[in-house]
């Protein structure tokens, strides 16, 4: 009988994501289909512990016990995807606020605001109506999924970590026996600080950092044969 996943596996999962409403893609990291919704791939697969909110919800849930290779398909409603909409997150700014940062919005434009995606909505004299509302806010979606692998390598999993968390692979080593992850440059101190317990709570390992080792001088090797004056 074939070995299923279960919740705390680390694993690399291959999907596709479709707005059920428009059956619209808006989210997958398969090649192909990226190139459909001029969507660019960073070119490295897609490892998320099972049960850690790395996904959505219904799509986190429905990775467990499923077999390795076989291809499912997750049917989500507004409440385990993105959320129903909420009408207090459509809200008006005053147009100067865009002025300031150079910005001209128009009906229709995706802009990032307080680390949020927001709508425009409309623009209205000195007014615009923005909605802080995920686009799938209020929608069923639909996710096909096929985990390719278990993933049991630490390393692995700390580079998969820092892919979530910073989008960046920083220098580091592990320490299977004390159970640390060691980044060796002390600038990174106060952002790995703030990670800390997240670190810990995937990976039951510690994060210690340290400053880079310094690079030796390689003396130039003399010629045996070299003749001597």
């Amino acid at each position: 009988m074939a070995e299923k996943t279960k919740k705390g596996d680390f694993v690399e999962i291959e999907f596709l994501g479709r707005n059920l409403q428009t059956n619209e893609v808006f989210d997958t990291n398969i090649t192909e289909e990226a190139k459909k919704i001029d969507l660019k791939l960073t070119g490295k697969p897609l490892l998320i512990k099972i049960g850690s909110d790395m996904v959505v919800r219904g799509f986190d849930e429905s990775l467990e016990g499923k077999e390795l290779g076989v291809k499912n398909t997750v049917k989500l409603s507004p409440e385990k995807a993105f959320g129903k909409r909420v009408p207090s997150l459509v809200r008006m700014i005053p147009m100067k606020f865009f002025i300031a940062q150079k910005i001209m919005p128009q009906p229709g434009m995706i802009l990032t605001l307080d680390n949020n995606m927001v709508k425009v909505i409309s623009v209205s004299g000195g007014r615009v109506m923005v909605d802080f509302n995920s686009p799938l806010a209020g929608k069923d979606v639909e996710y096909e999924f096929t985990i390719k692998r278990q993933v049991n390598d630490t390393k692995e999993r700390v580079k998969a970590i820092q892919l979530f968390f910073f989008g960046h692979e920083f220098d580091f080593d592990v320490d299977e026996k004390t159970k640390k992850i060691i980044f060796h440059d002390l600038k990174l101190t106060p952002v790995l600080n703030v990670f800390k317990d997240k670190f810990k709570e995937l990976l039951d390992m510690d994060v210690e950092i340290l400053a880079k080792p310094e690079k030796k001088e390689e003396k130039p090797v003399e010629s045996k044969n070299e003749e001597k004056k």
